[in-house]
C-alpha cells in the first residue's frame, strides 16, 4: 500500500493568508497541519512512505519541511508543474499524475492536506482489508446547516455501500459527510485515470467518488471522536480556538 497527502492546491479563498504558503504548511497547535496528518500515520508500522502532492509554487516550502522532519516515514515530495490556479490540476488530476509518476499498482491511502483528526487510521484499513471495496472514511456533523455548500453528502445502504453522493449540496439529504480520507483497492485505481481521459472535473474527489459509484462498490465507514476541514479563514479559527 502506497500512502498520499495532497497538498497540490492554492487555497485561494484563505488568501491573502495562505498567497506565499501552502495550507498544509500553516501552524496549528505548534506544528503544521500536515504534521498531525502525518503523525496519525506513523503508528502504522507497514507503512513505510508518505508521498506528499504539492505544486510547483510551493516546491521548496515542502522540502524544507522534509528536510526538517523528523518522522520515522521517508517523506517524498511529487511535484506538479503549474504555480498558479488556473493551471493546478486538481485533487484528481493531481493523483492521476502521482500514480502514472510512481506507476502505482497496489492499495492507496489519500488524505486530503487540510484534514485535522483524532481518530485511528488502522481502523479505516482494518476495514477496508475485510473486503475487495474501496472504502471513504465518513463523519457525522448532526446538523445540516453546517453541511450545506461546504461538504460532500453521503448515503448508505444497510451494508455500508454508498448508495448516493452529492458534493456540496445546497439542500442536503444527510449529515453523513465524506472527510477526504480514501482507502482505494488497487483494481480502482485504473478507474482514476478513465475518469480523467474522459474529461469529467479533475478538481473535488467528491465528482470522482459520485461518478464511481455509478461503477463500482464503494463503501462509508464511520469515525467518531474531533475531525475538522480546514477550508476558510472561519474553520481555521474554529479549529485554532478549540486546540488552546
Amino acid at each position: 500500500m502506497k500512502v498520499l497527502i495532497l497538498a497540490g492546491g492554492f487555497a485561494k479563498r484563505m488568501w491573502p493568508l495562505t498567497e506565499n504558503r501552502a495550507k498544509a504548511l500553516l501552524p496549528l497547535d505548534g506544528k503544521p497541519v500536515i504534521e498531525h496528518i502525518i503523525n496519525k500515520i506513523e503508528p502504522i508500522n507497514f507503512l513505510k512512505q508518505v508521498f506528499i502532492s504539492t505544486n510547483k509554487k510551493f516546491e521548496v516550502d515542502f522540502k524544507e519541511y522534509i528536510f526538517h522532519s523528523q518522522t520515522n516515514k521517508k517523506l517524498e515530495l511529487v511535484v506538479e508543474p503549474h504555480r498558479r490556479e488556473d493551471e493546478k490540476l486538481g485533487a484528481i488530476g493531481g493523483m492521476n499524475f502521482f500514480l502514472e509518476k510512481q506507476n502505482v499498482r497496489e492499495d492507496l491511502l489519500v488524505i486530503a492536506g487540510d484534514n485535522y483528526f483524532h481518530f485511528d487510521l488502522n481502523d479505516l484499513l482494518s476495514y477496508g482489508k475485510k473486503n475487495s471495496d474501496s472504502v471513504i472514511a465518513l463523519y457525522d456533523m448532526r446538523d445540516l446547516e453546517k453541511v450545506r455548500n461546504r461538504f460532500g453528502v453521503v448515503k448508505l445502504d444497510h451494508e455500508n455501500r454508498i448508495v448516493a453522493f452529492e458534493e456540496k449540496p445546497n439542500e442536503p439529504k444527510s449529515t453523513l459527510i465524506s472527510t477526504g480520507i480514501y482507502y482505494l483497492k488497487k483494481d480502482d485505481i485504473p478507474m482514476i485515470k478513465t475518469y480523467v481521459n474522459e474529461r469529467n472535473n479533475p478538481d473535488a474527489m467528491g465528482f470522482f467518488i459520485k461518478w464511481l459509484i455509478q461503477r463500482r462498490v464503494v463503501r462509508g465507514f464511520r469515525f467518531d471522536g474531533i475531525w475538522y476541514d480546514i477550508g476558510s479563514f472561519a474553520l481555521y479559527n474554529e479549529v485554532m480556538t478549540s486546540l488552546r
